[in-house]
């Protein structure tokens, strides 16, 4: 069965790891967000494609659920001893992907083909996709007048400044890859991940024709909700999605992804009176959790009643 994940952040990432737990290798293909990319130090970062590959290839640190276990934290020290200030943490180990990824792309390789060599070298057997190869930077405008880019308001700030506006530096320019475009014509069910449906979501669904190519599916699609009564599980979700004028709720969700899914899958006792909800445990804890849902997600996204 082939299925195409939209994802994220690290409970994107924990989902994924259900599905390409109980999927049988290269059925699942994770489209990722890549708004959050930004050069640091003169290296590309890709917070969400290394969550998603640390997490799929077995490496990822378990306490934060981003970056890798066992991890040293000398170049950063160093660093302070040169006076700097190191806002964004990279660590000894995860500090390899980034100055690969950065010899690669000087060489002339395409994200998408870097990302696939990457995820390889840690024996991922399910498909990793860049949502671009293009830049497609967020950036946020906050209350005040101030503009920051994505790590800045995130990481930096802490996502504490009200925000205003989200947009991103390429909007008319960036498309989806070639072969995001082919695994989304090959899919027989898509998910969206149970990530913020803004900071993570939306910059996939911005890039050029995504939109228009997910509202014209003929497969099932079907969104997982980032909330349990109506609080995040992790990360600002509902805080922007208040800022920014929408209801972090069951019925916000539904409203924010009209016209793209087909079902909701919330919180038990978070759901809604209507025939698109799934009521399920959503927290996930243990991989035994992410493998339940993940098979609850996939078994209602094949039913009957959700097909197109």
């Amino acid at each position: 069965m082939a299925i195409v994940a939209l994802a994220g952040g690290v409970g994107d990432a924990k989902l994924t790891d259900g599905l390409a737990r109980i999927l049988p290798d290269g059925d699942l293909t994770v489209v990722v967000n890549i708004g959050d990319d930004f050069e640091h130090y003169g290296m590309k970062i890709c917070p969400d494609l290394d969550t998603i590959m640390y997490t799929l290839g077995g490496v990822a640190n378990p306490e934060t659920g981003w970056g890798v276990m066992d991890e040293s934290w000398h170049m950063l020290a160093m660093l302070e001893k040169y006076g700097e200030t190191p806002w964004f943490r990279l660590g000894d180990r995860d500090m390899a992907t980034h100055l690969l990824r950065k010899h690669l792309l000087d060489a002339g390789h395409s994200l998408t083909d870097i990302t696939q060599r990457l995820a390889n070298g840690l024996g991922i057997t399910q498909r990793i996709l860049p949502a671009s190869d293009d830049d497609h930077a967020t950036m946020v405008d906050t209350e005040g007048g101030m503009t920051l880019a994505f790590q800045e308001y995130f990481v930096r700030h802490r996502w504490q400044p009200i925000v205003k506006r989200v947009w991103y530096a390429s909007e008319k320019n960036a498309v989806p890859s070639d072969a995001v475009l082919r695994a989304l014509d090959e899919a027989e069910a898509i998910i969206i991940c149970p990530s913020n449906p803004i900071l993570s979501i939306d910059p996939i669904l911005s890039l050029r024709g995504m939109r228009s190519r997910l509202e014209n599916r003929r497969v099932p699609c079907v969104a997982v909700s980032p909330l349990i009564k109506g609080q995040a599980v992790k990360g600002p979700a509902n805080k922007i999605m208040s800022e920014l004028g929408h209801d972090p709720s069951t019925q916000g969700l539904l409203d924010f992804y009209a016209g793209l899914i087909d079902g909701l899958v919330v919180d038990s006792g978070d759901g809604v009176n209507s025939d698109e909800i799934l009521e399920s445990q959503i927290l996930m804890k243990s991989t035994a959790d992410r493998q339940r849902l993940a098979r609850e997600v996939l078994d209602w996204a094949g039913s009957a009643s959700l097909s197109k």
